[in-house]
């Protein structure tokens, strides 16, 4: 690839992450729910097949969240936002759900990695129209917890999602307050990113097709245009929150989620 034909793929990267970081500020969601598909749409358009692109996509999302995760669980730390009792029940389960989701991105290669993010990204963007109650008033059984956990970590990593994509609603179900849901999902974060980064990097085999730069199952040019962009239109985007109708913007993403999860659903099953 010569610096010409690469220079699209750095531009695209570089606005991905400075629209992974708005919406981050803006609406509160995790950057993994906008760098897949991206990604995954990106990889395809230089040559990948989309199993590969989907391998590389989970990989170096996953690499991206660990600054961005670090920084915030610090923050929610500070805030007393992170539930220690929960954290200490359940950071096992989800390693361990880390760890089964790891070995099957690295080993294999299935569409069902495509359908699972297609969808989760429908149901983020359902779950942005609709505002549900819990559906129990305290947590759960230990055993249901931990099975909970370990589902959390299995999911997030085979999708390359951080822990609030679905730790949250999961949290949120099980009546925890919001603040603390999100703090205490935002620590699981650093458990799924940082094993899940380092496995895909030293353990996945990069793609014959993966762009220049590429190491284990993770891109680099791709990291190092996404993650400073990402983490400098954060705080804009939280400015930007109390000027514009965050509502309205919420649901306008959703659409957009909602479509880009039906197209991938919908490549996952061959049309």
């Amino acid at each position: 690839m010569t610096l010409l034909q690469f220079l699209p793929f750095v531009l695209s990267l570089a606005a991905t992450g400075v629209v992974a970081g708005l919406l981050a500020g803006l609406l509160g969601v995790g950057g993994g729910i906008v760098m897949v598909p991206v990604l995954y749409f990106i990889f395809q358009s230089m040559g990948m097949d989309a199993l590969d692109a989907m391998s590389l996509a989970t990989g170096t999302s996953l690499a991206s969240m660990i600054p961005t995760a670090i920084s915030s669980v610090r923050a929610h730390y500070r805030k007393g936002n992170v539930d220690s009792e929960i954290l200490r029940v359940w950071w096992l389960f989800v390693f361990g759900g880390v760890l089964v989701g790891c070995g099957f991105v690295t080993q294999y290669q299935s569409t069902w990695f495509v359908g699972l993010f297609a969808l989760i990204a429908i149901f983020v963007a359902v779950r942005m129209f609709l505002h549900k109650t819990a559906l129990v008033q305290a947590l759960p059984s230990l055993v249901w917890q931990k099975f909970s956990a370990f589902a959390v970590g299995l999911l997030s990593v085979m999708s390359g999602l951080g822990g609030g994509t679905i730790g949250v609603p999961v949290l949120s179900r099980f009546h925890v307050p919001t603040h603390r849901a999100v703090g205490t999902a935002a620590a699981f974060g650093l458990v799924i990113a940082i094993p899940g980064a380092l496995i895909m990097v030293f353990l996945g085999k990069t793609p014959a097709t993966a762009p220049l730069g590429s190491i284990g199952l993770v891109s680099l040019p791709a990291l190092l245009a996404l993650v400073p962009l990402s983490i400098l239109f954060a705080p804009l985007g939280v400015k930007l929150g109390t000027r514009l109708p965050a509502e309205r913007l919420k649901k306008v993403f959703a659409v957009v989620l909602a479509i880009t999860g039906v197209r991938m659903l919908m490549s996952a099953l061959g049309y």
